[in-house]
């Protein structure tokens, strides 16, 4: 046995040992190891082999709490399965990835604070490999399309990742859009004009963006259109130069749609697509655009696709339990 101890003094240990100590729980059940927190200092006994790997994970989550960022058991979960995947990942694939390109790009390491992703409000971060490769896409290429299942962070990170490139003087506006599709429910049916009918629509990227811009600088924005929020169609006719756009719910556009939409792109400009294609609101006879760009746009230079599944959801455990017994009904 390896017995050793780390300091994590400088960090609010809330932040790092999580409520009741989960996260050291976490640690615990991962390594099989005895870890406590005494003071400032925290005092680990694990069996020989794994002392390295466990000393390099501590000390990554206490830099990620010196820098304010809150831990949380997912976290942990996070950064164990980053370190078992490192070694079987050199010279592989990055999972959900494709094609060969992208993956041999995405092989390089990446340290915990290249991860970090700073807002006005918060600081975002990937929490599972794929959403790592996803953040790190968006960095390299100019069209990123993330295709996967609700509550894997898609729309968040990208959303994130515009506004730190906004306010690091990268880009000069930002462009969010959704198609106006209806759900199941009729747009005739709701009250107001054309924009309280759309606006529905859009509230789930306002609701992002108000999780990292403070409300009075966001209005500002809005007024000023260095932010804009609007459905599809009125993106047609425009070039969006040094912008950051993000195209919400691709699944719902017509092939003609998506055309549209990617050809919008100007200079010093970055496209991002989100959708899930298990969610299509189509008409059955009208084809997704999301589901043809991957295979008219895989081979393209600057397009990279990022694949996510279940395992990435991040929201609360059941939901990723109710997409699994979709999935697994849709497959019988």
């Amino acid at each position: 046995m390896t017995k050793f101890s780390l300091s994590y003094a400088g960090t609010d240990p809330v932040i790092l040992l999580g409520t009741a100590d989960e996260n050291l729980a976490v640690v615990s059940r991962s390594f099989n190891c005895r870890i406590s927190a005494r003071g400032d200092r925290l005092r680990v006994q694990v069996e020989d082999a794994e002392a390295a790997r466990l000393k390099e994970l501590l000390q990554g989550l206490i830099r990620i709490a010196r820098s304010g960022t809150l831990i949380t058991p997912e976290t942990v979960q996070f950064e164990v399965a980053r370190l078992s995947s490192t070694p079987a990942r050199a010279g592989a694939p990055a999972p959900g990835v494709r094609p060969a390109r992208e993956a041999r790009a995405e092989q390089e390491p990446a340290s915990p604070d290249d991860l970090l992703i700073a807002t006005p409000r918060t600081i975002v971060r990937p929490k599972t490999p794929h959403q790592v490769d996803y953040v790190r896409m968006i960095d390299r290429y100019d069209v990123v399309i993330a295709i996967g299942p609700a509550g894997t962070g898609k729309t968040y990170l990208a959303v994130a990742k515009a506004v730190a490139a906004l306010t690091a003087g990268r880009v000069s506006r930002i462009v969010l859009t959704r198609p106006a599709v209806e759900a199941g429910e009729s747009l005739g049916f709701l009250p107001g004009g054309f924009r309280e009918k759309v606006d529905p629509y859009l509230r789930p990227l306002y609701d992002a963006l108000y999780d990292m811009i403070f409300m009075e600088r966001m209005k500002r924005l809005v007024d000023e259109q260095v932010i804009e929020v609007a459905p599809l169609a009125y993106m047609r006719g425009r070039t969006l130069s040094d912008s950051f756009v993000i195209l919400d719910e691709a699944q719902n556009t017509t092939s003609a749609q998506m055309k549209m939409f990617l050809t919008r792109l100007g200079w010093n400009s970055k496209a991002i697509v989100t959708g899930d294609v298990t969610q299509i609101d189509l008409d059955h006879r009208q084809a997704s655009g999301l589901v043809e760009v991957q295979h008219k746009l895989q081979r393209v230079p600057g397009i990279s696709f990022c694949f996510m599944d279940d395992s990435d959801v991040v929201r609360p455990p059941i939901v990723a339990q109710i997409i699994k017994a979709y999935e697994t009904a849709g497959s019988n």
